[in-house]
């Protein structure tokens, strides 16, 4: 009885899958309706999308090592002063300028310093032959200068530095290589020109930013210590003093004269012949594979739901 059980197993198995084969054919004009509507609005939709072009550049954190050492005494006053004396000051220095560079406030100033509000809210292609943005109408108007977008409150026809932020965020890309520490910046946009010269603009504001961070504090460390020299007689601590002066003077020193002042420049950003996407042949692929795999779902459940 066993084995009678067992030998026939195999022989329902058999049936079923001739049955499930006899109902994907029976609805094989469905499923070759539904992947080509699936496909020719894979096709439209893949070749409305604009192209986008990326540029990026390499970045290789300027490495800086105090060579002035203080006892622990003096240390506490050292930190007052603002003097930072610490070996790992540099990868500090890196650290803080990234996190600077990444940070709503910056990006929210270089965007209004730069006036970026019409590429990055209302730019929808870029024409190779003038040169120009293709801006969407329903957005702004080019004849008037005005924006015309439709929002509901608290949004206002032009866009605020926090929304434009955040569609800038969707462009911006900037990741630090744990093991080398380059740092590789890179923007995308319908343009490949203005991809390149907002790289080139944010690797100069970062270290313009850095650079004045750095000078405002050195200078307000000199003016700090050389109050304390006037009120200690003591020689050792003078000495030690001057020494920090001496320091912060080379900061005011590096400041003024260094352009690159946190990150240098190893390969620079160039303008892209190539878009980086969209990969309209992989959009169509998967609207394919998707439109035949939920047509023989929807034909093989009327075919059992009918039975």
């Amino acid at each position: 009885m066993i084995e009678q059980q067992q030998t026939s197993q195999p022989a329902d198995d058999e049936i079923d899958l001739r049955e499930l084969f006899k109902a994907i054919w029976a609805g094989k004009w469905i499923i070759i309706a539904t992947t080509f509507l699936f496909s020719v609005a894979a096709v439209f939709y893949a070749l409305s999308l604009p192209n986008i072009y990326k540029s990026e550049v390499t970045l290789a954190p300027v490495a800086e090592e105090s060579s002035l050492r203080i006892p622990g005494q003096l240390g506490g006053l050292a930190a007052l002063a603002g003097v930072n004396l610490g070996s790992s000051g540099g990868a500090d220095k890196t650290g803080l300028a990234l996190e600077i560079l990444k940070s709503r406030d910056f990006i929210s100033r270089f965007i209004e310093h730069n006036d970026l509000y019409i590429p990055i809210m209302a730019a929808k292609g870029w024409d190779r032959t003038s040169d120009q943005l293709v801006l969407d109408p329903s957005i702004y108007n080019e004849s008037s200068q005005q924006w015309v977008r439709n929002v509901k409150a608290p949004f206002q026809p032009k866009p605020s530095n926090l929304e434009t932020y955040e569609t800038f965020q969707k462009f911006f890309s900037v990741n630090q290589d744990k093991a080398s520490g380059m740092v590789k910046l890179s923007v995308e946009h319908v343009s490949p020109y203005l991809a390149k010269a907002w790289v080139e603009k944010l690797v100069k504001a970062i270290n313009e930013e850095m650079r004045t961070r750095e000078l405002t504090e050195a200078e307000r460390s000199i003016a700090y210590l050389n109050t304390q020299i006037v009120q200690t007689n003591i020689a050792d601590v003078r000495t030690m003093l001057f020494s920090l002066i001496e320091e912060q003077t080379k900061t005011v020193m590096l400041a003024n004269v260094r352009d690159e002042y946190v990150f240098k420049t190893i390969d620079p950003a160039v303008v892209s012949e190539k878009k980086a996407k969209p990969a309209r042949a992989l959009i169509c692929i998967l609207a394919v594979m998707l439109g035949g795999i939920l047509s023989v779902l929807v034909v093989l459940a009327r075919y059992f739901f009918r039975k």
